[in-house]
């Protein structure tokens, strides 16, 4: 009996993929609840696996397939997506399989070649409109590039009504529950948000674009299966409107106030600046990095209308975990919102500044000075900080309501 056993989808497609518990890192972005690598086997005349997991679960993905079928009479497998937590037990997989044949992307095979030091002709290209057949079912292409990779596809079967969408719709998410249905929803809206901000936010305009070709398309969809978390069968249509939505990163009377501190000088300035903004009517997410990660920093972005940041400075430099905030946040690109910078300094005073910099490096722009204060903020110190925070918050009412 396998120690594994395969999830039916439906009569002709398998999950039989693997679940990892135990990761908390996925190249910088926490992953409180773990994730799924997800696989799938079709069941048409031409047996077809469509992606494979990540190498140390090699033997996991094999065990449930065995529990569907003898993985030697496997025809077909598809690569969707080459990063390596979807092709790092590819090699194995072909090894242990040898199927008749390998698609991919052009992007993707040049992709898998380079990975894996393979003569580029292990791998057959499939792109945009091209039909597969499976003896009885057909499968179609469906380039989307830079979603998140250049090889990225997506790959459709109409009469099974299922899209494989590799990274797309996907989340990190450990579950024994293979479906949407069978989850809280409000722990898929947290983690689906947090996995389109740290990964896809950087490709808005394409996710836009992506949204706009599958309307075009009109595809059928009973069943949307990404590479990560759970399969979505009774919120399809949800988490479509949700990513065209996210895509627009259309700002909310929210702000984001992120910031480190030494002795709580910063802190207190932070907390005055929340108050005015409160003041206000906006709704403000305080976020400390001493007890922050970046990742939720990110999501929380998504649909601010403030970034507002701030800093001691450290021998002439903005503190160290705010640096790497900001360096992870301008890989991400938020857009359509307004910012500030504030902090504490001793003798010198040159967070602030550089932190005005590399906002604008963003290229989100100043709706108030920056606030540089010396050492212990006092009463009249943090009556500029509430004051700060008042008119950012007139600002972000403006844009939210349209006025400005």
């Amino acid at each position: 009996m396998s120690a594994f056993n395969a999830v039916r989808l439906t009569d002709r497609v398998y999950w039989v993929g693997a679940i990892d518990w135990a990761i908390r890192d996925f190249h910088g972005y926490r992953t409180g609840r773990g994730t799924t690598y997800n696989a799938f086997l079709v069941l048409g005349d031409r047996i077809t696996l469509i992606d494979t997991v990540k190498k140390p679960f090699f033997g996991e993905m094999m065990s449930r397939i065995s529990s569907v079928v003898d993985p030697s009479r496997i025809d077909y497998v598809v690569s969707n997506h080459s990063e390596m937590d979807h092709s790092g037990a590819l090699p194995e997989t072909l090894a242990a399989v040898r199927p008749g044949k390998v698609f991919a992307s052009p992007m993707g095979r040049k992709a898998l070649a380079l990975h894996f030091h393979w003569d580029p002709d292990t791998v057959e290209v499939v792109r945009s409109g091209d039909i597969l057949s499976l003896g009885d079912l057909d499968m179609t292409f469906l380039e989307t590039r830079m979603l998140h990779w250049p090889d990225s596809m997506v790959s459709y079967i109409p009469r099974e009504k299922v899209l494989f969408s590799q990274d797309g719709f996907g989340m990190h998410l450990a579950s024994t529950e293979r479906f949407d249905d069978e989850l809280p929803l409000h722990v898929l809206d947290e983690e689906a948000e947090k996995y389109f901000a740290n990964i896809l936010m950087p490709f808005s305009p394409l996710v836009t674009k992506l949204m706009e070709k599958l309307r075009e398309l009109d595809l059928s969809i009973d069943l949307l299966c990404p590479d990560h978390g759970p399969v979505w069968r009774s919120h399809v249509v949800r988490i479509l409107e949700k990513w065209s939505d996210w895509a627009l990163q259309k700002p909310k009377p929210r702000a984001v106030i992120v910031y480190d501190t030494m002795w709580r000088s910063t802190a207190s300035l932070a907390d005055a600046i929340c108050n005015g903004l409160s003041s206000k009517g906006v709704s403000v997410r305080v976020m400390p990095l001493g007890s922050t990660h970046i990742s939720d920093v990110a999501t929380g972005t998504l649909d601010a209308a403030a970034l507002i940041v701030g800093s001691p400075t450290i021998n002439g430099q903005i503190f160290p975990s705010v640096a790497a905030c900001m360096t992870y946040l301008g890989s991400l690109k938020p857009r359509n919102m307004v910012g500030a910078a504030f902090g504490s300094y001793g003798w010198s005073g040159e967070a602030v500044g550089r932190l005005e910099e590399l906002l604008g490096g963003l290229g989100i722009p100043l709706a108030a000075e920056g606030l540089n204060i010396n050492y212990v903020p006092d009463d009249g110190a943090l009556q500029r900080a509430t004051d700060m925070g008042a008119a950012i918050g007139d600002r972000i009412v403006g844009m939210c309501s349209g006025s400005e």
